[in-house]
């Protein structure tokens, strides 16, 4: 029962993303950041208030950090196919490799 627990802990603390989710990612927290940190400002300057602006810019960063850092499941939806370790996916071993629209023959 403490490794079925262990092991979903080591996988929700590993977490998998693939290449679109961590643009996704990027993307997203430029976008919060730069709108948290613009309604940020407007609000400092127009009420005067340094404290209320650096609260909301904290608040705001603390939002990013939470959408941002854990490996949610929409990070996940392109998983990449790797290549079996070692060996050919193709029967017979035998790979054709085009360069430069010449043909080689790998074995």
């Amino acid at each position: 029962m403490a490794d079925q627990l262990l092991e979903q802990v080591r996988d929700l603390v590993d977490g998998q993303i693939d290449f679109e989710g961590q643009r996704l990612a990027e993307i997203l927290a430029t976008l919060l950041l730069s709108i948290v940190g613009a309604v940020s400002f407007l609000v400092g300057f127009f009420l005067q208030d340094i404290s209320l602006a650096l609260k909301i810019g904290l608040g705001g960063t603390a939002l990013t950090f939470l959408v941002i850092v854990p490996p949610w499941p929409f990070f996940n939806q392109h998983p990449v196919k790797w290549l079996p370790v070692g060996g050919s996916s193709i029967p017979g071993g035998h790979q054709n490799i085009i360069i430069d629209e010449k043909t080689l023959v790998e074995r």
